[in-house]
């Protein structure tokens, strides 16, 4: 099944979920084509393709529109199908305005992951944060038996991430699992998912950060940097190369940190056996088999474990 078939397969059963009740039909459009579908979105006149009709009442449009007070069209982006965390997620828009990114939860798995990211964005909230800004929880609640997470759109703008800007919010959020803040070596938090798709500098020289249902606290030091390195280096190899690259460069990667050579190399293989155990716990393995690309590696560093 190519792409473009798994995603409109997958929105199929979306809609069904979003959409079941009846009267007011709204035209919705896929763009950019049907062959290439990665939004669907209110149509508008000059949309190319044809119109989808959904009926909006009893939606999940009506139902947000109960939260904001206003009445709301949403936007929906068509996910790949092939995720083990895939969810729907929504632009939530009124008065001509963005209000909210919405997050649904449809499976257990994804009801757990919406909730544990309003938990831990509330938790982050009562944190004087200097150098990583966060999402606002605007709405958390459930919607026939659907997790519904509506979160504050960040100001998002392109531009590169200074290395010393993500070295500070590195250190912040490992910060954020010790109750003091700083200090110590055992209660530190990771993002979990600090990919460079998941960050973007502020025009404050802040760096703006989303996607926290991956937080966890009580991981070494540093997690998040090698998460950051590794997930870079699966862009340009496979997953085996940018294993070894993650070890290799660990020691540059981590030493800004105040980790020595060992604790840096010893880090990183904690980090990719932590991922591969999350992959196995989510029962995906998008990296393929860690007996491909994790198991030598750890054979060859037993020493350092």
């Amino acid at each position: 099944m190519n792409d473009a078939r798994a995603r409109l397969r997958y929105l199929g059963g979306t809609l069904d979920l979003l959409y079941p009740g009846s009267g007011a039909p709204r035209a919705y459009t896929l763009l950019p084509h049907p062959r290439l579908p990665r939004r669907l979105a209110p149509r508008r006149w000059w949309h190319p393709g044809r119109r989808i009709t959904l009926a909006t009442r009893g939606s999940i449009a009506e139902h947000l529109g109960e939260v904001f007070g206003v009445p709301v069209e949403v936007t929906l982006r068509v996910r790949p199908a092939r995720r083990a965390n895939r969810k729907p997620v929504l632009e939530a828009r009124g008065g001509g305005e963005l209000l909210a990114y919405v997050k649904i939860g449809d499976t257990d798995r994804t009801r757990a992951l919406v909730a544990h990211e309003a938990a831990t964005l509330d938790r982050l909230a009562g944190r004087a944060l200097k150098t990583v800004v966060v999402p606002s929880v605007l709405h958390h609640g459930s919607w026939r038996g659907l997790g519904v997470l509506a979160l504050s759109p960040l100001p998002v703008r392109g531009g590169r991430v200074p290395a010393e800007l993500l070295l500070r919010a590195v250190e912040e959020i490992a910060a954020t699992g010790e109750p003091g803040g700083h200090g110590g070596h055992g209660g530190h938090a990771w993002h979990g998912d600090l990919s460079p798709w998941n960050l973007a500098p502020s025009g404050d020289g802040r760096l703006l950060v989303w996607d926290w249902e991956r937080y966890e606290v009580g991981v070494p030091y540093g997690f998040d940097a090698l998460h950051h390195l590794f997930q870079r280096a699966l862009r340009r190899m496979d997953p085996a190369t940018a294993a070894r690259c993650c070890l290799a460069r660990s020691v540059r990667t981590l030493a800004p940190l105040g980790l020595s050579a060992a604790q840096a190399r010893r880090t990183a293989l904690h980090y990719l056996i932590a991922l591969a155990d999350r992959h196995a716990a989510d029962g995906h393995e998008p990296l393929g088999p860690p007996d491909r690309w994790l198991n030598p590696l750890v054979d060859h560093q037993e020493a350092l474990l």
